[in-house]
């Protein structure tokens, strides 16, 4: 078995190095590290998409009739690696390309393809995702806002919450419930975030000031157009659209990058050939190796056609154990410099593990997941204690 990047591979993340150098501004190593809502990050973002997308680097992966490259899996992914390497530069616009782009080609109209997807391709719009509620993260089917049927279209009432770039948000990738049956009352709408009736409220979070928010929909208007795919068929959707959330955004690769400037940090300080110091290091760096390797195990079930699998679970609980390594250790060694809070790559990792394991589905409820489909384990409903 041959485990090398083909020539292609190579060149195009040699690219994809080349493209960031030359455009990356240099404060950027410590600008991006603050918030991912920040009115620097999200200016950039929406000068560097369609920079991106002229060069035919925004949606390599997509097929060329809809204005791709048709590149195959692993292409996606090493971009995906150096953009999350190198900050995010996309911002909110790689929720676009990686899983509400994807699913509007799969379950959309022609008319929707031709309204919604343009813009994507052109890196001009930003879309949010609308699924989690007060009452509804972990288990999204206890979803309570509403759609009601209307000759008109539909009226839309209710909440959202923990929404990331909603107050920047053109477009809003939106779980709602048509009817109330528990899967089958389920639908998806593709909604335009200027309707009138739709207020957005940031949270303030230690992830930055606007990167999550509530939003409250007061009887918000939605043509029947906008409805994706038919009326129930929202959860086949959004189970589509999380298998490509969870392993959609290489976040090992910001691990990787937080671990390494860490160690530089421990160099200057004359702490890094300590030999303890050095084998939490290597603990660390191994979990991050496992969780790249099981995301390219998921990459190549696509790339062979083959569905997706618990490996998407395993993989996506490997970030979030690396995550927490790397933090840890940073907790263990840079207090200092973390309390001086005068280090946003530092900051930014600290803080990141506190919510990787929470946000796009918890850890627990991944490895409640791997061990039921994968592990075939017993609910415990279903076990039978003996005394």
């Amino acid at each position: 078995m041959n485990f090398e990047w083909t020539a292609g591979h190579r060149g195009f993340r040699a690219r994809l190095r080349s493209i960031l150098a030359e455009n990356l501004p240099a404060d950027w190593e410590q600008k991006s590290r603050l918030d991912t809502g920040s009115a620097y990050v999200s200016e950039f973002s929406r000068r560097f998409c369609p920079m991106l997308a002229s060069e035919g680097l925004l949606i390599p992966h997509w097929p060329r009739e809809v204005g791709g490259q048709g590149l195959d899996a692993f292409h996606h992914w090493i971009l995906g690696e150096e953009m999350f390497a190198a900050g995010e530069p996309r911002s909110y616009q790689y929720m676009n390309v990686n899983w509400a782009g994807p699913a509007i080609l799969k379950f959309g109209t022609e008319a929707q393809i031709h309204e919604h997807i343009d813009p994507i391709v052109a890196g001009t719009e930003i879309w949010c995702q609308g699924f989690s509620e007060p009452s509804a993260g972990s288990d999204l089917a206890a979803i309570r806002t509403s759609a009601r049927r209307t000759d008109r279209g539909y009226i839309l009432n209710g909440s959202k919450i923990w929404t990331s770039g909603a107050s920047l948000a053109d477009k809003c990738f939106m779980l709602v419930r048509t009817s109330p049956e528990r899967y089958a009352g389920i639908s998806v709408f593709l909604m335009d975030m200027r309707r009138p009736g739709i207020d957005v409220r940031v949270i303030k979070s230690f992830m930055g000031e606007r990167s999550v928010h509530e939003m409250f929909f007061d009887d918000v208007e939605l043509p029947h157009a906008a409805l994706l795919g038919e009326e129930g068929q929202g959860w086949e959707i959004a189970r589509h659209v999380l298998l490509n959330e969870r392993i959609g955004a290489p976040r090992y690769a910001l691990t990787q990058r937080a671990l390494d400037h860490a160690m530089m940090l421990l160099s200057m300080d004359g702490h890094s050939g300590d030999g303890v110091v050095r084998a939490r290091a290597g603990i660390a760096r191994a979990a991050i190796d496992a969780a790249r390797s099981l995301c390219l195990r998921v990459v190549g079930e696509r790339f062979a056609g083959r569905p997706p699998s618990s490996i998407t679970n395993i993989a996506r609980y490997a970030m979030v154990s690396a995550d927490r390594l790397v933090a840890e250790f940073i907790g263990d060694y840079l207090h200092e410099r973390l309390m001086a809070n005068d280090d946003p790559l530092l900051a930014a990792a600290y803080k990141r593990a506190g919510s990787t394991g929470i946000a796009a589905g918890s850890a627990e409820i991944q490895l409640n997941l791997v061990a039921r489909n994968h592990l075939e384990l017993p609910r415990e409903s279903d076990m039978v204690v003996r005394t």
